[in-house]
């Protein structure tokens, strides 16, 4: 992953200012596209291997490329909160981004919801739109005008408490933060780790099919799966930094 960021786990550390690592640190992606350009697999790219797939899986996955739905169910203000609350929380800090907030909101639009959902807890239509207003509110509460229009600084605060379930005020005294924040990160993190953009990023060699996978021994990999190109081995260096 570009920043460790993107494991909810992680977000306390924030506070306790122990930041991730920029994603600077990694290499520059020289085959394909990563968000923000930076990889751990630089010179691998999923689709090069379109060609080994079928024509309904092939379809799938190109359309998430070069299909960007358009947002159709949060109006303006809600889908520029949480577009921000979405880049915050998978530090897409710039350029190119996956656009995760696209592919929730055309799931929404669709009603093509997850078939369960918290007995306390609203409709996750409902939830979306009442959490991009309860972000706006928290926002409020540090002298700003909306969450996305205030420092990264006080988004990280927000996303922060949110995350912890220590929201308070307006939206937050009849929403459950903990239970809301479950229903965005199914969502948002569904939707990231279905792109291949993302794919790219962890060197993940995608559906395979009909060819299949055939080495699953420890350090073994299929000859069309890429190569780490940055050694520092991820589990001991999140250990090191203290962001566990």
């Amino acid at each position: 992953m570009a920043r460790d960021l993107r494991d909810a786990a992680h977000l306390p550390n924030l506070r306790e200012g122990r930041q991730p690592a920029p994603p600077e640190e990694l290499p520059r992606q020289r085959n394909g596209v990563t968000p923000q350009m930076h990889g751990r697999y630089p010179d691998y790219n999923v689709l090069d291997e379109v060609g080994h797939w079928d024509d309904a899986t092939r379809r799938a996955v190109l359309q998430r490329v070069e299909n960007v739905p358009p947002v159709r169910f949060f109006t303006d203000a809600e889908a520029r909160t949480l577009g921000c609350f979405c880049d915050v929380v998978l530090a897409q800090d710039s350029e190119p981004k996956i656009p995760v907030l696209n592919m929730v909101d055309a799931k929404l639009f669709a009603g093509k919801l997850d078939g369960f959902r918290y007995d306390d807890m609203p409709d996750d239509r409902e939830t979306w739109r009442l959490v991009a207003r309860g972000l706006d509110a928290a926002a409020r509460q540090h002298r700003a005008q909306e969450f996305a229009s205030t420092s990264w600084e006080v988004q990280r605060q927000v996303v922060d408490a949110f995350s912890k379930g220590q929201l308070q005020g307006e939206v937050w005294d009849d929403l459950n933060p903990k239970r809301a924040w479950s229903v965005l990160m199914r969502a948002v993190l569904s939707a990231f780790y279905s792109h291949p953009w993302a794919w790219n990023e962890i060197g993940f060699g995608g559906p395979a099919y009909p060819r299949g996978y055939a080495r699953f021994g420890i350090g073994q990999r299929e000859s069309w799966e890429g190569a780490p190109a940055f050694e520092r081995d991820p589990v001991q260096d999140v250990q090191q930094r203290g962001l566990q």
